[in-house]
């Protein structure tokens, strides 16, 4: 057996479709470092323009009728190439797709929280696993085409951003704009030099792209899109903060078994509160976010505003950029405080239970960060 038939029968294997789409993810999870980095976005405008190209292909090969022998021998080896690779078009769309919803995942993951943002981020996740099993329907042009919408969507969601240095709804509208021009135009390639076929199916194929992306901008205004390229690198209540130098000093009440304590879940009424938060910010990114203090008395009880305190941010550092804020003496009750961007997305969530405690003095220990 040749060498080029043993490749062939190893792809042709069931268990290689989990292994392609494994690949791709467990590359991304060691390689993707930072959501700015130029190299990351780099990788994922190749996937996304090689996804391109070979939707563009498994669409024109799939309406054009099948070459004879002697349009065969007329063709360039290139081309020659391109026809045999067909039947391994639905695999490397595969590992295209598995590449960029595992980059997607551990991007939004890092600013999705435990509320209404968590329902894009676990789209994002059903179909990074449900791609898995996607590779005998990666033939279907509607299907394939409204992925790509999505994963453009994607990229363009958290890549304005960072090349512009403004988050903010016109640059939203902006790469929900990029992200359906990008679909047309692929639309458009597979159906170029056809426009009998264009005009009975161009449209089919584009609505359901064009569907899509219009839902996901309703996520927007829902508030269901995490904040990318923000995210919450740690937040936490402190009795005090101080800067020394470089570092903040942070105390907070711990007792000595409470090894895993890093910030107060209970709080005096009686003393003053600090919310301490890092948040991360791509290095051109600079914009103001906001400590909104919610209060309820109990747990029958909706949340209600108490504040909204303005924190101005510059992006680049690792950790995270460090502010706080602080309030005196708050009434007895569950406090939380949601960190916000200007929309009102949020970023994260402290919260805290505040208890009446009398005259007795916490004992304090002192992190830095």
């Amino acid at each position: 057996m040749s060498a080029s038939h043993g490749i062939k029968a190893l792809l042709a294997k069931p268990f290689m479709s989990p292994v392609f789409f494994f690949s791709g993810v467990a590359y991304d999870t060691l390689t993707l470092t930072r959501i700015d980095r130029l190299q990351d976005n780099l990788l994922l405008l190749i996937y996304l323009l090689l996804l391109g190209v070979l939707i563009v292909l498994t669409g024109r090969l799939g309406i054009e009728p099948a070459p004879d022998r002697g349009q065969l021998a007329a063709l360039s080896p290139f081309a020659h190439w391109v026809l045999k690779a067909r039947p391994y078009y639905p695999m490397a769309s595969q590992f295209l797709l598995g590449g960029l919803f595992s980059a997607y995942a551990i991007f939004y993951s890092r600013s999705a929280t435990l509320t209404s943002t968590a329902i894009f981020f676990s789209l994002i996740v059903a179909l990074l696993v449900g791609n898995e099993f996607l590779r005998d329907r990666l033939s279907n042009l509607r299907l394939l085409v409204s992925l790509y919408a999505l994963v453009c969507f994607g990229f363009f969601t958290f890549f304005l951003p960072v090349v512009t240095g403004y988050m903010n709804t016109a640059i939203f509208f902006l790469g929900a704009g990029l992200s359906g021009i990008v679909t047309l135009r692929v639309v458009q390639l597979i159906y170029w030099k056809n426009p009998e076929r264009s005009k009975r199916e161009a449209v089919g194929v584009t609505v359901p792209a064009f569907a899509l992306i219009g839902l996901l901008v309703g996520f927007y205004f829902l508030n269901w899109i995490p904040p990318v390229p923000l995210s919450l690198k740690f937040g936490g209540i402190y009795h005090e903060v101080k800067k020394s130098g470089d570092r903040f000093e942070l105390s907070f009440e711990r007792q000595w078994y409470q090894v895993w304590k890093r910030s107060d879940d209970t709080f005096p009424a009686n003393e003053p509160i600090y919310c301490f938060t890092a948040v991360f910010a791509p290095v051109d990114l600079n914009t103001t976010i906001y400590h909104h203090w919610y209060f309820r008395p109990n747990s029958d009880k909706p949340f209600t505003h108490a504040d909204r305190i303005p924190i101005r941010i510059n992006g680049g550092r690792e950790g995270g950029y460090r502010a706080y804020t602080f309030k005196q003496r708050l009434d007895p009750g569950d406090w939380r405080v949601d960190v916000e961007t200007e929309e009102g997305r949020i970023i994260g969530r402290v919260t805290v239970r505040v208890e009446e405690q009398g005259d007795i003095q916490p004992s304090l220990r002192t992190v830095s960060y």
